[in-house]
C-alpha cells in the first residue's frame, strides 16, 4: 500500500512493527526481503515517485573540503540515488575486510564470508545473476579469447557486470505496493528519533511533511537507510535525549567519510597490436545476455608487500594510430621501435586526453596490428580518515533542521597510493608486453583538482565491535541503543575500490534475515 503524507491527518499515529527510514536501495531491499511476512513494514520516504525540487533541495549542504556535489550526487525520492547509478557492481575482495596496521582503524568485524550467502540474491536484485565477477575461466570460455596473464603477485583479473541499471523505484514499487504485510509512506520527512527515558531503546519517529503536516510512527525496531551522508545528519540532529546525538557517545558519527577518488586524464596508453588484448578487458561486451567488462586491481601480495591501498582500473580505446608492423613474429618489439615509431605524435606534444572508467569509447575497427591509443580510469580506496566528515551546517532547510556539512579530506597515504599502483600498473603493461603507459600525475601528488567522487558516500556510521571505533555493531545495531539498526554504505569500515551499491544490497539482506529472526 503507498500512502501519502500530505494527506494523512495532522498529528495521526502509525504503529509497525519495523520502520524503515529511507526507500533507495538498501531501504526497498530490506522490506522486500520481509514483503509478505508476518512481520507489518512502515517503509518511509521523503520525497514522492518522482523527484521534486523542494524536496531535494532538502540536500543542500555545505561542503568545506575537497569541492563536492552534496546534493546531486544524491536523490531524494522513492529509488534513491539508484536514479544517478550506473550499474557498476563487483563484490568488495577479501583484503578489503582484513585488518591491515599500515591503514588506520582498518578491519570489519565480518568476514566476507558472512556476506558471500547474499552476493547471488543482491545480483538477482540488479538482474545480473548468476554472478561470475571472479570466474576468469567462465569468461575466457564465454568470450572464446584468453585472459591476460598477470605476473604472479602483482596484479589480478576481476570482473564487473552491468545492472540494466536497477532503477529501484521503478522496478519494485509494484511489488511493494502489493505486498499485504508494507505500507510504503510517501512525502514524509524525519525530523527527530525519540528514544524513551533510559536512551536504551527509540521510542518513535517524528515526522512532518513540505506542507506542515505532522505525524509519528511507533514501531519495535527501527532502520535508518537514507545514504551516507544523510544517516549521519539525522543522528546528529536526534539530540534531545543525547546532546551529542544518538550513538556518539564517541564522537565517532559522521566521521570517515570516504569516497572512491576517480581520476581520468592521468595517464596515456599506447597498445602496439590491439589483438594482444581482448575486448573484454577494453570495453563493455555482452556475452549470454550480461554486460561485463574486465577491471585490474593490484595484488592483495602486492598491497601488503608495498603497504598500499587498493585501487580498480578500466582502459577504454579513444583512436587508433593506424596499423603498425606485424609484433608477432618478435614480441619484444612491443614496446620499442614499432610502437614507438607510431605513437611518437602523441608521446611527445600531444596532451593528456581526459577519460574516466564511466565512459566507454571504442575504436570502431580492430585489425591484426592495429595500434591504438587508450584512456584509463581509476577508482582509487581511501583510507579511513577521522578529519574527513559529516557535521551539521548552521544553516537551516525548509523544515528548520540544520543541513548537512560535508568535509572530504585526503591523506598522504591516498595521494602515495595512488602513484604508486599507477606505476606499478605501467610496469606490469610493459612486462607483460601488452603496452606503455605514460602518467602524468606530478610526483609530488598534488592531484586533487583532477579528482572526482563517484556518489559513493561511505563510513560514516562505521562497523565496529568496539563503540569507541565504530557507530554500529556487526549486526548494524547503533551501539547503546537496542532497536535502532543502519542500513547501507555507512556502515563500511573501510572501502576497498569495488563500487559500493552490490554490497550495500548484500548487507541489507543480511540485516533482513537478522531482523526477521527477531519475530521467529
Amino acid at each position: 500500500m503507498l500512502i501519502d503524507a500530505r494527506h494523512v491527518d495532522d498529528n495521526s499515529r502509525i504503529d509497525a512493527d519495523l520502520a524503515i527510514i529511507g526507500a533507495g536501495p538498501a531501504g526497498i531491499t530490506l522490506a522486500r526481503r520481509l514483503a509478505n511476512a508476518t512481520t507489518n513494514v512502515c517503509l518511509i520516504e521523503s520525497g514522492g515517485l518522482s523527484l521534486e525540487p523542494e524536496t531535494q533541495d532538502l540536500y543542500q549542504g555545505e561542503t568545506p573540503g575537497l569541492e563536492y556535489p552534496i546534493s546531486t550526487s544524491r536523490l531524494r525520492y522513492f529509488g534513491g540515488t539508484s536514479g544517478h547509478w550506473g550499474g557498476y557492481c563487483r563484490p568488495l575482495d577479501p583484503i578489503d575486510f582484513e585488518q591491515r596496521d599500515w591503514i588506520p582503524l582498518s578491519g570489519w568485524p565480518l568476514t566476507r564470508a558472512a556476506l558471500a550467502p547474499y552476493w547471488e540474491a543482491a545480483s538477482e536484485a540488479v538482474e545480473v545473476a548468476p554472478a561470475r565477477y571472479e570466474d576468469t575461466d567462465y569468461w575466457a570460455q564465454a568470450t572464446g579469447e584468453p585472459m591476460v596473464e598477470w605476473r604472479a603477485g602483482r596484479f589480478s583479473t576481476r570482473f564487473f557486470q552491468f545492472s540494466p541499471p536497477t532503477r529501484f523505484g521503478e522496478r519494485y514499487h509494484a511489488e511493494l505496493e502489493r505486498a499485504a504485510n508494507i505500507s510504503v509512506l510517501l512525502h514524509s520527512n524525519l525530523t527527530r528519533i525519540s528514544l524513551v527515558p533510559s536512551a536504551r531503546a527509540v521510542s518513535f519517529l517524528q515526522l512532518q511533511t513540505l506542507n506542515g503536516r505532522h505525524h509519528q510512527v511507533h514501531a519495535k525496531r527501527y532502520v535508518l537507510a537514507t545514504g551516507g551522508i544523510e544517516n549521519a545528519r539525522l543522528l546528529l540532529l536526534s539530540n534531545d535525549v543525547m546532546p551529542n546525538g544518538l550513538g556518539n557517545q564517541h564522537d565517532m558519527v559522521g566521521r570517515c567519510f570516504m569516497e572512491h577518488p576517480h581520476l581520468g586524464g592521468f595517464a596515456d596508453i599506447v597498445i602496439a597490436d590491439l589483438n594482444r588484448l581482448p575486448p573484454i578487458y577494453r570495453e563493455r561486451i555482452l556475452v549470454d545476455g550480461r554486460t561485463a567488462r574486465v577491471c585490474y586491481i593490484p595484488d592483495a601480495d602486492f598491497l601488503r608487500r608495498e603497504r598500499l591501498l587498493s585501487a580498480s582500473f578500466t582502459m577504454s580505446v579513444i583512436d587508433s594510430f593506424g596499423p603498425t608492423p606485424s609484433t608477432d613474429a618478435d614480441p619484444s618489439i612491443i614496446g620499442q621501435h614499432s610502437m614507438l615509431a607510431a605513437a611518437q605524435p602523441f608521446l611527445t606534444d600531444r596532451p593528456a586526453v581526459e577519460s574516466n572508467s564511466h565512459t566507454e569509447q571504442s575504436a570502431g575497427h580492430e585489425g591484426k596490428g592495429l595500434g591504438v591509443r587508450m584512456g584509463i580510469g581509476c577508482a582509487c580506496e581511501q583510507a579511513p580518515n577521522l578529519d574527513s566528515r559529516v557535521t551539521l551546517s548552521d544553516e537551516t532547510d525548509a523544515l528548520g533542521l540544520r543541513r548537512s556539512r560535508l568535509d572530504w579530506r585526503l591523506t598522504e597515504q591516498d595521494r602515495r597510493s595512488l602513484l604508486a599502483n599507477i606505476h606499478a600498473l605501467a610496469r606490469e603493461l610493459g612486462a607483460t608486453g601488452i603496452g606503455r603507459m605514460r602518467p602524468r600525475l606530478p610526483d609530488d601528488g598534488q592531484w586533487e583538482p583532477r579528482v572526482s567522487g563517484g556518489s559513493h558516500h561511505m563510513g560514516t556510521t562505521r562497523m565496529s565491535d568496539d563503540p569507541k571505533r565504530g557507530v554500529v555493531d556487526r549486526d548494524c545495531r547503533v551501539h547503546g541503543i537496542d532497536n535502532l539498526y543502519i542500513a547501507g554504505s555507512s556502515v563500511f569500515p573501510t572501502c576497498g575500490s569495488a563500487n559500493p551499491t552490490l554490497n550495500i544490497l548484500a548487507l541489507s539482506y543480511r540485516l533482513a534475515d537478522h531482523l526477521g529472526q527477531q519475530w521467529t
